[in-house]
């Protein structure tokens, strides 16, 4: 059989050998909107647990508007149209208006990618920054949290009398899904703040996973940085396959975001009847296989529903290479999962640290096989005995040795799927 990948921007097609059970587990999700317009008007002017946004803006000289960086589906062009015409109807010129790039610790965008992220005429007309994690200078100390974290948020966000977020919501690997409190942090935070969040006092905890809201420490942290930088309004949407805008969810921050989670679990959860023996997974395509550190993505995501021991292969294109300095060097240096986790507790945080231990902790419970044509062999440490030059010989490899009418699950969309097993409980020990 032939199954197509999302795989950079145009695809990937493997042709499987006949042999196991195939079962493609595709991303499930809601009917787009008829009239996405409508539903953000909508939203904006009854939005869940405050008042109106325009009310909210009344009497307000600026605002600050935090929004997805390039690695994210976020059609920010739809979305931030209507909320910035509300913030002007309320009295809030333009020039008061700033909308950051919440970069956390990835790259700023280009001007170009600005384009992209929030379409050129609002490019052209508005005050478009990004936000830079290592300048702690540029940020403002809010103090620390209960557990101990350090807070430092972008000075330019917390200048504004209104703080607003605009993004959307999937799931996510460690914070169980994005949107809402990650648009503050890591979206706006210095390093400072990230390293201690990303450190593996979170990355290790049970709940931090994907799909996991209650009773996970890391988004119980996160809520509490975000009240602590005043988070005072959320636009928040969903999305279907092929993204088109399947919800809106607007208003008082923790509320609409819990509402927006509980959409997305009622309507894209896939149920499978067991786990398989082995996945075949991509990163979603463009724009979040554009690095390694971004693929890795994929790679979380299919451990829910592969068995313990089993292998998983994993496609992204990479055209942009391993990611940040520090996550290259960190990977270059790899030499397995026991000698990386172990190193990790007894350092300091490093930049870009917690990707890979992610990784890491995959590894210890799964053999992991890589198609990751844009990067080297050689930069990949020990994962690069892994690593295939052709997708044919990492099929190959992945198939080998397993029993005629074993269980392969084929996810063309990698992080954007939602699955998990019923039915059946897999233990994890």
């Amino acid at each position: 059989m032939k199954t197509r990948f999302a795989f950079d921007r145009d695809g990937l097609t493997i042709a499987l050998p006949d042999g196991p059970s195939y079962e493609v587990v595709e991303s499930r999700s809601a009917l787009p909107l008829t009239d996405a317009g409508a539903a953000l008007d909508a939203a904006l002017d009854s939005p869940i647990g405050c008042r109106p946004l325009r009310e909210l803006a009344e009497g307000k000289k600026s605002a600050a508007i935090s929004v997805c960086d390039i690695t994210r589906p976020a059609p920010n062009w739809v979305t931030l149209p209507p909320l910035l015409r509300r913030l002007h109807e309320a009295g809030i010129p333009v020039e008061g208006v700033t909308i950051l790039i919440a970069t956390g610790l990835h790259r700023g965008a280009t001007q170009a990618e600005i384009e992209t992220i929030v379409g050129a005429e609002i490019a052209s007309r508005y005050r478009v920054v990004n936000h830079d994690a290592k300048v702690l200078d540029e940020h403002r100390a809010l103090g620390s949290t209960r557990r101990g974290t350090p807070v430092y948020i972008d000075e330019r966000f917390m200048a504004a009398d209104l703080h607003i977020t605009v993004g959307f919501i999937e799931q996510h690997l460690m914070l169980g899904f994005s949107g809402g409190r990650k648009m503050i942090a890591p979206g706006v935070a210095a390093q400072e703040t990230i390293k201690v969040i990303h450190s593996p006092r979170f990355m290790r905890e049970p709940m931090a996973t994907e799909g996991s809201i209650d009773e996970n420490p890391l988004h119980e942290e996160l809520l509490e940085i975000a009240r602590m930088a005043r988070h005072d309004f959320l636009l928040d949407v969903t999305l279907t396959q092929s993204r088109e805008i399947s919800g809106v969810f607007a208003g008082e921050p923790v509320a609409a975001h819990a509402a927006g989670v509980e959409f997305l679990r009622g309507t894209s959860l896939e149920r499978l009847t067991g786990l398989a023996d082995a996945v075949i997974t991509s990163a979603a395509g463009y724009p979040l296989d554009l690095t390694f550190y971004q693929t890795i993505k994929g790679v979380t995501a299919a451990e829910h529903i592969v068995k313990p021991g089993g292998r998983i292969l994993v496609l992204g294109a990479c055209p942009e290479g391993i990611g940040s300095p520090e996550f290259a060097d960190k990977l270059r240096e790899y030499r397995g999962h026991e000698s990386y986790l172990a190193e990790l507790m007894s350092r300091p945080v490093e930049v870009d640290q917690w990707q890979l231990e992610k990784l890491a902790l995959t590894e210890s419970r799964n053999e992991i096989l890589f198609y990751t044509p844009g990067i080297a062999k050689d930069q990949m440490g020990s994962l690069g005995e892994k690593s295939f030059l052709k997708v044919e010989d990492a099929v190959r490899e992945l198939l080998r040795g397993l029993p005629e009418g074993a269980r392969v699950a084929l996810v063309p969309e990698g992080p954007y799927v939602f699955a998990r097993v019923v039915g059946e409980v897999a233990s994890r020990a």
